[in-house]
């Protein structure tokens, strides 16, 4: 049996090892790796390798700037190695002065590790945790080996083997001298340097990956474990995601692009990736679909004979809003773009509930009114014009007499148009529409 069990184990690395072998180059010709310590192939290609990437618990949720390393984590498990993924529990007790301006507010512990079990929820849906696999990934928290780590032992078997110098002479330190560093964020790479040298040590993991921000603190760590316990360890960071005209992606006009759909909806976490500018619709199909890089450049190719259908779009929207969401979810989307941008029939519209017909609309302008109203009908040029949907009547009447005016999705073609209960979508919203896609949410209570 245990024979058995040996052949079954082995097996399943050889299956992965050529994928596993063209890892780095696969990462490479998407243009990913920024930083990778020599000897890491060589590594991989002899074992099935233990790496690990931290997430910061400083939200209830992740967001799309999380998708890289957690798709880095993805790649590396389907690759036959093992990922780690941990939550600092501790290290976001301090902040990462890195890529940062200023300290950031401290959070209490009870914020924390209500944010770690949100984070540790959503991890768990984009890896493998069948333990009956050998490369099934983990979860772990560093609060676990700092809770009990009194300061005068950190001191004594962290902090003598790192020097001042060493520490200074790190990027993300010189960048805030001149603004200031207190000593908490100045530690910061001490403790995540002990990450990695407790990981190194009590679950054989031997390579860390991260952001290009983390190079520091990441070389920290084979720094430690090269000194304190003779032993060898690899980094390996990606290049930071900015937006074609360098400003920082994952963010929209709302903010924050959150993967938990109760902050960020499914329709818009699709509408996100449908809307990125061609120039960007490339970098981020390279970097975050699942797709081989041949078959991507070739979509880039047909995507360029014609870019006003946006295949490369819509080809990232659908993989990526499968992946974080569901496929109910994605034709969901798909159903709420047809309504507002396409030629969806009007009994779409009236098949959302309003739940859902919120959620499409969320962003939309909005006025409301007293539903009482609607009773003995209310004259549409009249409602308009009093709501400001128009500046005045004599402006509405001519978008309806130029045919431009739609009552949820149905074409206004009289000025005597006259609202009533009837009208209502779920019995309180009304949907203007101005031109092709110009809405208005009316809303009576």
């Amino acid at each position: 049996m245990g024979f058995s069990l040996i052949l079954v184990t082995n097996s399943y690395f050889c299956r992965s090892i050529k994928y596993f072998m063209n890892l780095i180059e696969d990462l490479q010709a998407r243009g990913l790796v920024q930083d990778i310590m020599p000897g890491l192939d060589e590594q991989m290609a002899k074992e099935m390798t233990s790496g690990y990437i931290g997430f910061d618990p400083t939200a209830d949720s992740l967001h799309i700037g999380n998708l890289l390393p957690i798709t880095l984590l993805m790649r590396l498990q389907r690759a036959g190695h093992k990922p780690y993924a941990l939550l600092g529990g501790a290290t976001g007790m301090i902040g990462d002065p890195s890529g940062k301006s200023a300290e950031r507010n401290l959070l209490e512990l009870e914020t924390i590790e209500s944010n770690v079990q949100a984070q540790k929820k959503q991890l768990e849906k984009f890896l493998d945790f069948d333990e009956a696999k050998p490369n099934a990934a983990v979860l772990v928290n560093n609060y676990d080996w700092f809770r009990d780590f009194s300061f005068l032992d950190f001191i004594r078997e962290v902090g003598k083997h790192i020097t001042i110098n060493y520490m200074i002479s790190k990027e993300s330190v010189q960048k805030r001298m001149e603004t200031g560093l207190s000593f908490t964020e100045f530690t910061y790479q001490l403790i995540q340097g002990y990450d990695f040298y407790y990981l190194y040590n009590t679950r054989d993991i031997k390579l860390q990956m991260g952001g290009a921000d983390q190079w520091g603190n990441m070389l920290t760590g084979t720094e430690l474990i090269r000194r304190k316990g003779g032993g060898e360890a690899f980094a390996m960071t990606c290049k930071l995601i900015t937006k074609s005209d360098g400003s920082k992606f994952g963010k929209s006009e709302s903010g924050n692009v959150w993967l938990d759909p109760e902050k960020t909806s499914p329709y818009q976490f699709y509408q996100f990736w449908l809307k990125l500018p061609d120039t960007d619709a490339e970098r981020m199909s390279l970097t975050f679909s699942f797709r081989p890089v041949e078959e991507i450049n070739a979509l880039i190719e047909e995507h360029n004979q014609a870019p006003h259908l946006r295949k490369l779009q819509k080809a990232l929207a659908e993989e990526l809003t499968i992946l974080v969401h569901s496929k109910e979810d994605l034709e969901f989307a798909q159903k709420a773009s047809e309504i507002l941008f396409g030629q969806a029939p009007v009994e779409a519209l009236k098949s959302l509930n309003e739940r859902q017909l919120l959620e499409v609309m969320e962003g939309v302008p909005q006025v409301t009114a007293v539903r009482d109203a609607l009773t003995d009908g209310f004259d549409l040029l009249t409602f308009l014009a009093e709501f400001k949907v128009f500046p005045s009547k004599g402006e509405a009447r001519k978008m309806i007499q130029n045919g431009g005016l739609s009552i949820n999705k149905e074409k206004v073609t009289s000025v005597d148009f006259v609202l009533t209960p009837e009208h209502l979508l779920n019995n309180h919203y009304l949907l203007i529409q101005k031109g092709k896609s110009n809405y208005t949410l009316a809303i009576f209570n």
